[in-house]
């Protein structure tokens, strides 16, 4: 069946390079949610939390973000992720899942650029879904924002929570260490445009028990809100201090 798939993405270029506005295709906008496997994510929730515990916050976290995605008119969701149960809920969402080949993050990145460049992606947007307390206007405002390269970091600008790129190949992804920082570098040795979001919505990833009571406080509902309050994470949380 390759060559479908080859015979697809010939017939979309061959659209998207005629001279009249009749014959080229819609715009493709995605954005990528990376998830790992639920056995391996969050661990430095350890503390409080048992790897099932994790496990139901990962997935809770996951259809939050998938609300505010498939709200944002015009762009495609992907969920990339080795885990079945996650890719089970991308599907029963109606969204595009792609099976992670190998871990890590940086690896996935890669994978879902691949498939960007088969499809002919005019708009990349990778979003790490571990931002629950991220809303549809926040989000939007972010993708509306001009720039070959938009940027919105975590709180303390050590990660990025939001790559946009446009063409999904102007810089190569930099998830890990310092991405942020190194986000920035590629984008400014390449000389493209870059711009910078800010957002608390978007600044705000849950990585640690601490962030748990952040979304307790905020009361932002939602299945993560339900989650950290089913578990009963508070006294825990205040037992640690």
């Amino acid at each position: 069946m390759a060559w479908v798939g080859q015979a697809e993405s010939l017939s979309r270029a061959g659209a998207r390079t005629g001279h009249g506005a009749a014959d080229r295709l819609p715009a493709v906008r995605v954005i990528a949610l990376p998830v790992k496997a639920l056995a391996e994510a969050k661990h430095r929730l350890d503390p409080v939390l048992s790897p099932l515990e994790r496990g139901a916050l990962t997935l809770a976290m996951l259809e939050d973000v998938l609300d505010v995605t498939l709200a944002v008119s015009g762009w495609e969701t992907w969920v990339i992720s080795p885990d079945e149960a996650v890719l089970e809920i991308a599907m029963s969402r109606g969204v595009h899942a792609i099976e992670e080949e190998r871990p890590p993050l940086s690896s996935a990145i890669a994978q879902v650029d691949e498939e960007a460049e088969g499809r002919l992606v005019d708009a990349l947007a990778v979003l790490l879904p571990d931002t629950p307390l991220i809303t549809q206007a926040a989000l939007s405002r972010a993708l509306r924002t001009l720039g070959a390269v938009v940027l919105a970091p975590s709180i303390d600008e050590s990660g990025t929570n939001l790559l946009l790129r446009r063409p999904p190949g102007v810089i190569g992804a930099r998830f890990g260490h310092d991405s942020y920082r190194r986000h920035l570098q590629a984008a400014a040795d390449s000389g493209v445009p870059t711009a910078v979001v800010e957002a608390p919505e978007l600044a705000f990833d849950l990585d640690v028990p601490g962030d748990i009571l952040t979304v307790l406080e905020s009361r932002q509902e939602g299945r993560t809100l339900q989650v950290c309050r089913d578990l009963d994470v508070g006294p825990r949380l205040a037992a640690r201090t």
